[in-house]
Formats: structure tokens, sequence, C-alpha cells
């Protein structure tokens, strides 16, 4: 019986640490999800990982054929570093805000989806599908 509560207790200790490890990348799920239906584009494609990764490089205005590029190593580091900062200018924000979503990217997320940021377009070049009929 000893050894049968210990197993439990164990079990028991290991699914609150694992609940604990996923309960940040949930959150980052949702935001992303909120990010993706700021720019007009489908939530649902952020559970999808290829076709994520291809909506986001639309709403940066990048071609899909961007994702070949990614494969070469240490290019495809500095590629999604510069298609982060476009993100961010594509929500009005600055290099700073790029620097918080490499770093500290669950809350970052966060702050551009649940925040006030608008979808301005692509690098923030205005024309965003976001709009209000009647404003300029």
């Amino acid at each position: 019986m000893g050894e049968a509560a210990a197993a439990g207790g164990i079990m028991a200790l290991l699914g609150g640490m694992m609940f604990v490890m996923m309960l940040p990348m949930l959150v980052m799920l949702i935001a992303v999800w909120k990010v993706f239906t700021k720019a007009g584009k489908p939530g649902w494609a952020v559970i999808i990982p290829i076709y994520s990764n291809i909506v986001m490089l639309e709403i940066i205005g990048q071609p899909w054929t961007r994702l070949l590029w990614y494969l070469i190593p240490i290019y495809g580091i500095y590629l999604a570093i510069v298609d982060l900062n476009a993100l961010s200018r594509s929500y009005g924000k600055d290099s700073g805000f790029t620097v918080g979503l490499i770093f500290l990217a669950p809350i970052f997320w966060c702050i551009l989806g649940f925040g006030s940021a608008q979808y301005l377009g692509p690098n923030g070049a205005g024309g965003g599908e976001m709009q209000e009929a009647g404003t300029v």
C-alpha cells in the first residue's frame, strides 16, 4: 500500500507540474488567436502548424514561400526576428515591442491580442482589413 500511495503522489505531482507548464502555452495560443482575428484572418489557423505560419506571413505582407527560407539554419532565425518586427509594426508597435515578443512571448502576445493595438496593414503601411466604415 505504501508504494502505491507514493506512486500516486508522484503522478499527481507530475500532472500538476505539467498543468503549470502548459498554462502559458494555452494563454499564448488564445492571445495569438486574437491577434489573427484582429487582422481579419481566421483565429483557428493558430492550431494548424504550418498554416499558422502562412497566415502570419500574410498578416505581415510576405509570400508563403518565405517559409522555405526559414529552413536555412542561422538565416532562418534572423528572418524570424525580422518577421516578428514586421508583425509589431503591423500593429503600430516599435522595435522594443519586438524584443518583448522574443524574450517574454506569452506576456507580449497577450498585450498585442487583448490590448488596444489595431491592425494597420502589413508593416504598419495602413489599409488594414479591420478598419471601420466611414473612418479615414
